[in-house]
């Protein structure tokens, strides 16, 4: 019924509050489509997960544009959006009111996505408590790895498989 990225990204998202691994989890997904077939509101749900990653660890600037480009394109995937089990219109007054927050420069808050499909919503319960995670618990602000994942992962695998790709420029240009 709905992708199993689509739920891991649901169950990171309310239930670690890892917005890094949100964004890896969707763009993996969104990547599989040929580039031009790649559905637009899948960069919508990335956005909103990593501008709230910027929100958490204070980058206003960073929160503040993810999260309009994020709004942006959701409002203009209605459709999508209701086929995805989310409720639109609250789901763009939450956007919203997390967007003034970050304006405000007021303190990260974790959210709810208004998910209005109750099989949804159970599909990522029994995958949290299958993982042992709590959903719907707050950001753990003392997370240190959390919080700066972007720089404190182990990126081996992401730079042998750059060196990789430009090995095969090299290549190709041969």
């Amino acid at each position: 019924m709905y992708p199993k990225a689509y739920i891991d990204y649901l169950v990171e998202f309310h239930a670690t509050r890892d917005y890094f691994e949100c964004h890896e989890i969707l763009e993996e997904y969104w990547k599989e489509d040929p580039p031009k077939k790649r559905k637009r509101y899948w960069v919508g749900f990335i956005q909103l997960a990593v501008a709230l990653y910027h929100h958490r660890r204070q980058n206003t600037a960073g929160a503040k544009r993810l999260m309009a480009n994020s709004i942006r394109i959701l409002q203009a995937e209605h459709r999508a959006v209701e086929d995805l089990g989310l409720d639109h219109g609250r789901l763009l007054e939450l956007m919203q009111s997390v967007y003034e927050q970050i304006e405000t420069v007021s303190a990260y808050k974790s959210i709810i996505l208004p998910i209005k499909d109750e099989k949804l919503e159970e599909a990522c319960r029994i995958e949290c408590r299958k993982k042992k995670y709590t959903w719907g618990q707050p950001s753990a602000l003392s997370n240190i790895f959390l919080i700066d994942k972007h720089r404190l992962r182990d990126r081996t695998d992401v730079i042998r498989e750059r060196e990789k790709e430009i090995e095969r420029r090299k290549k190709s240009r041969d």
